[in-house]
């Protein structure tokens, strides 16, 4: 009942008062990003699978210019990211606009992080049961590792949330990524400034 419900019902309030009281953060944040991007923009707007693997367009920070190489193509992320960029992501700052996601419905507070489109073919069965709620701000897997654990166990970690939601637990994960937001655990994946691609399962 809570998962398919109430649970709803809690992000909208949620999400309606987290947006009023950090307001102020996004506006001061969204100042310094655009001057930091050099005025290019201030959002980053992308378009991910949802629940039952609909469409949406997830709205964040964008913390990362579009500078290109000689080639044309864009250059390699840690190169694009700006000192800015970093402490936002740091501090998960840029994940603050989804905030509209969640009161538009297309996104929960807590749920499976919302993943790229071209992920959908390469998930295993068990794998894609992940999109059975809505994606969240944060989740379980980001409090038992973010982007410092494998796709495998990720993807894992989602299902058993599908499995495990109750109210209780989505207050354990909001207490736990407070934890982690202080503590700046797993923000990167060892070695690189974002997390690597999801290549398949071999």
């Amino acid at each position: 009942m809570y998962k398919f419900l109430f649970k709803r019902i809690f992000d909208f309030i949620f999400a309606f008062i987290l947006f009023i009281v950090f307001f102020p953060i996004l506006l001061i944040t969204a100042i310094v990003l655009g001057i930091a991007n050099r005025n290019i923009h201030v959002f980053f707007i992308q378009v991910r699978p949802g629940k039952d693997g609909k469409l949406f367009s997830i709205l964040k920070f964008k913390t990362m210019t579009d500078e290109k190489g000689a080639d044309g193509k864009l250059l390699p992320d840690e190169d694009r990211l700006t000192a800015v960029g970093k402490i936002v992501r740091a501090i998960s700052l840029d994940e603050l606009p989804q905030l509209i996601n969640v009161l538009k419905g297309d996104m929960a507070l807590i749920g499976p992080r919302p993943l790229l489109v071209q992920y959908l073919p390469l998930y295993t069965k068990e794998q894609s049961r992940r999109h059975e709620v809505r994606p969240g701000i944060t989740g379980w897997a980001q409090c038992h590792g973010r982007n410092a654990i494998s796709w495998a166990e990720k993807f894992e970690l989602d299902v058993w949330y599908v499995d495990h939601c109750s109210f209780l637990l989505d207050l354990k994960i909001v207490a736990l990524t407070v934890w982690k937001v202080f503590s700046r655990e797993g923000v990167t994946k060892e070695g690189q400034a974002t997390t690597d691609y999801f290549n398949g399962n071999n």
